[in-house]
């Protein structure tokens, strides 16, 4: 099972000393963040994508490329890459670059996004979201499956005879997972094409939560891609830790209570009862989050949100210590042992290429009987 943290790249005002972050020093804490989580083990960085303030994450491929340059083993990915309105060519190009410059250490959560202006910005319209994430997207899968492309849609010029460069690395594209908060129709597009699912998992009940990844199950065996129980699961949620529970409360209450997210809403104490947000030690942090696979089934990724609400830097890299000292080795022992062997490790790159491998070597036999 896959761990790790992903941001959302928000410059907010921390409420204790009432001064927010520059642009220049959030866009260098989330690489400190970054090369945080490879040194205390995690597996995964993704970082989401936004056009507007008060987010400076508008370019996740500069970010990651240069991330992947300061890394060694770090997974890196999107949380999320707006499919419906970045070009599906120039997405095509981006990512392949960036595995190639990353030796494939690459993949993407592909979602909507949750800022309605957007749209017009890049030239679309919101009340086009879902057909322009189900256009897009088959789009994006042809041209990186495709070496010649001709193609023709509603939402963006035709294309003819094009070939997008550079080529997927191994002839492999980047794994792609949908992400949703509430959208049925990604997790039916996510079962579709047998990709994975992540559930955003940080705002809702887990029934909710509970409800989507079992529609994402249930349609992920109806079209073919194995049982429910092997479909391509990740979770997000969010997580606040001392080691003393009480330090916890006490010390993240003001960055809830202001934070432009749920602050000014439902207490602290409500919103971790009904929602997965944990506040707490580490060991309640290991007992909720195994709780997760109660309602979701086995499931392959889990990253938390640790950098969000004006929480400093140097608070977040006190978090990332205790993530991976303390939690993430018990969580990663306890998971690995309650996963039954037909349920499939998280995709990596080196495994979607000996999968290719295997079936071509299948494939072959077979037409030589």
């Amino acid at each position: 099972m896959q761990f790790g943290v992903f941001t959302v790249g928000d410059v907010t005002v921390d409420p204790t000393t009432g001064r927010p972050p520059s642009e220049h020093e959030r866009i260098k804490a989330m690489v400190a963040i970054a090369l945080k989580a490879e040194e205390v083990g995690l597996d995964v960085f993704a970082t989401g994508e936004h056009h507007n303030p008060p987010f400076v994450p508008s370019s996740p491929t500069t970010l990651l490329g240069y991330i992947a340059a300061r890394t060694e083993r770090l997974l890196l990915s999107t949380s999320t890459t707006l499919i419906t309105t970045n070009d599906p060519v120039k997405i095509a190009e981006d990512y392949a670059m960036l595995q190639h410059l990353a030796d494939g250490r690459v993949d993407l959560i592909m979602g909507r996004g949750n800022t309605g202006p957007v749209y017009p910005w890049f030239g679309q319209d919101i009340r086009n979201g879902i057909p322009l994430a189900i256009e897009n997207y088959d789009l994006l899968r042809r041209l990186w499956r495709e070496d010649v492309v001709d193609w023709e849609g509603k939402f963006r010029t035709p294309l003819q005879s094009f070939t997008s460069t550079p080529r997927p690395l191994d002839g492999v594209p980047p794994f792609v997972w949908h992400g949703s908060i509430r959208s049925p129709e990604i997790a039916e597009q996510a079962a579709y094409y047998g990709d994975g699912f992540f559930a955003n998992h940080i705002f809702w009940p887990k029934e909710h939560t509970q409800r989507m990844v079992g529609l994402y199950r249930q349609r992920y065996a109806h079209y073919g891609h194995g049982s429910p129980e092997q479909a391509i699961v990740g979770l997000g949620g969010q997580v606040f830790m001392r080691r003393n529970s009480q330090d916890a409360v006490r010390e993240f209450r003001p960055y809830f209570d202001n934070a432009p997210v749920y602050g000014h809403g439902p207490s602290l104490e409500e919103f971790t009862r009904e929602t997965p947000l944990t506040v707490g030690s580490p060991q309640q942090v290991i007992d909720r989050t195994l709780g997760f696979r109660e309602y979701v089934g086995d499931y392959q990724r889990q990253l938390f949100l640790m950098d969000h609400a004006g929480l400093p830097l140097k608070t977040v890299l006190e978090q990332l210590d205790l993530l991976g000292e303390e939690v993430v080795p018990v969580l990663r022992k306890e998971f690995d042992s309650l996963r039954p062997a037909h349920v499939p490790a998280a995709p990596t790159h080196a495994a979607l290429v000996a999968a290719r491998d295997a079936a071509a070597d299948l494939a072959s036999a077979e037409g030589g009987r």
